[in-house]
């Protein structure tokens, strides 16, 4: 197909709204990114590189609108099962914490190849092979105990080998909570979800209460982020300096901006010289930088437009010709939702930090390319009618 063809055909059935959405964030992000690298030398070149792996995104979600992943599933599913369990297995030997206490990143040794975080580039991977298992489970009736077994499985090989190889519980998070979305809109019947969510909320909480106190886990960083959320609820200020002092810094930088803000590039913790007056200030507190220089309008409009995005991906998913289809285009809507919740809340101080980003906000190469191949996932949902000879298949 000849490339004037191929853009034609896109502009005219894929979904180019969702596309625009994704710029629009993306630049957004990127007018962050810029701001947030100002403060130190060795960060000046990062709007660049965002720039670029924009671009790059763009020329993935057009190219990806034409791949008929149900296609791909029906024949191919377990490369896709086994190339996102090979993507976190490269942890193993070359994952990296940079500092964080988590092994997030991989850095192959190839000269000049960048890093990349595998956990992000096998989440698509895990939200289609669940969506093909699924929609393969329905006939048979989704609710059955070796369905629901199957489910958890995979879900547990992804999240579990992520959490032994990186411990990134951040990203396990994400994982279950697209395996609760995803099971939930099949149609499984939220009697499971009562029935093991329940005592499972109950033995955290008689954990929380009875057991880790009396431990020497209850000093470990990875408890004591939640500690100090809790405890800041209570009013108290636990470990102000230590384990509080990121989200107390992001805190003081949202609140310092007020309305209105202080004015782009005007950020006082945003361009200070010190990494600690505002740490991870173009990643994980992207949103704190938004805060302190466009003030709770800023923020309202970044959360906009993520929310126009997020239902976006719902209004393909109710449209979808498929239900594999629909599962995958909810999955992915899923994923976006609990990124931003998880981050946004980190840095109003409500949730632990847990290392994620927010979605097309946050400085990440790896992150855009697979919010973008993501996204033309959906608009090749959009795009794709099923064949008459197919169309049997929706009503199962």
């Amino acid at each position: 197909m000849q490339p004037t063809r191929t853009l034609r055909e896109f502009f005219k059935k894929g979904d180019v709204v969702l596309l625009a959405l994704c710029i629009l964030a993306s630049l957004m992000g990127l007018v962050l990114i810029y701001s947030a690298t100002r403060y130190m030398d060795t960060l000046h070149s990062f709007p660049q590189r965002q720039a670029m792996f924009l671009c790059m995104g763009v020329v993935a979600y057009v190219w990806v609108t034409f791949i008929d992943i149900e296609y791909l599933m029906e024949k191919w599913w377990w490369v896709f099962l086994l190339l996102g369990l090979f993507v976190i297995a490269l942890i193993y030997k070359w994952g990296y914490d940079g500092g964080s206490g988590n092994k997030s990143w991989v850095y192959l040794p190839i000269p000049g190849f960048p890093g990349f975080q595998p956990g992000e580039i096998a989440k698509l991977a895990y939200i289609v092979v669940l969506a093909w298992m699924i929609n393969k489970e329905r006939p048979r009736g989704l609710g059955r105990f070796s369905a629901i077994v199957k489910y958890v499985a995979l879900t547990g090989v992804f999240a579990g080998s992520l959490a032994v190889l990186s411990g990134d519980w951040g990203m396990v998070i994400v994982y279950l909570f697209i395996f609760v979305v995803m099971a939930w809109v099949a149609g499984v019947s939220k009697w499971w979800f009562i029935g093991v969510g329940g005592p499972l909320v109950g033995a955290v909480v008689f954990l929380w209460h009875f057991i880790l106190p009396r431990t020497k886990y209850w000093d470990d960083y990875r408890v004591m982020r939640f500690r100090i959320v809790v405890e800041h609820w209570k009013g108290n200020n636990l470990d102000p300096r230590g384990a509080g002092w990121q989200q107390n810094q992001s805190l003081a930088a949202i609140g310092s901006g007020q309305l209105t803000g202080m004015g782009y590039l005007k950020g006082t913790c945003t361009h200070s010289p010190s990494r600690e007056t505002l740490p991870a200030r173009h990643t994980d507190n992207i949103f704190a930088v938004c805060g302190e220089e466009f003030g709770m309008i800023g923020c309202c409009a970044v959360l906009l437009v993520l929310l126009l995005i997020i239902l976006r991906c719902v209004w393909v998913s109710r449209r979808a010709k498929s239900h594999m289809s629909a599962y995958i285009a909810m999955g992915i809507a899923g994923m976006l939702m609990i990124q931003t919740i998880i981050n946004v809340a980190m840095t109003l101080y409500i949730g632990p930090v847990i290392g994620l980003t927010l979605p097309f906000i946050s400085y990440g190469g790896s992150s855009t390319l697979t919010l973008f191949i993501a996204m033309g996932l959906v608009s090749g949902i959009k795009m794709r009618p099923l064949p008459s000879w197919l169309k049997d298949r929706s009503q199962l």
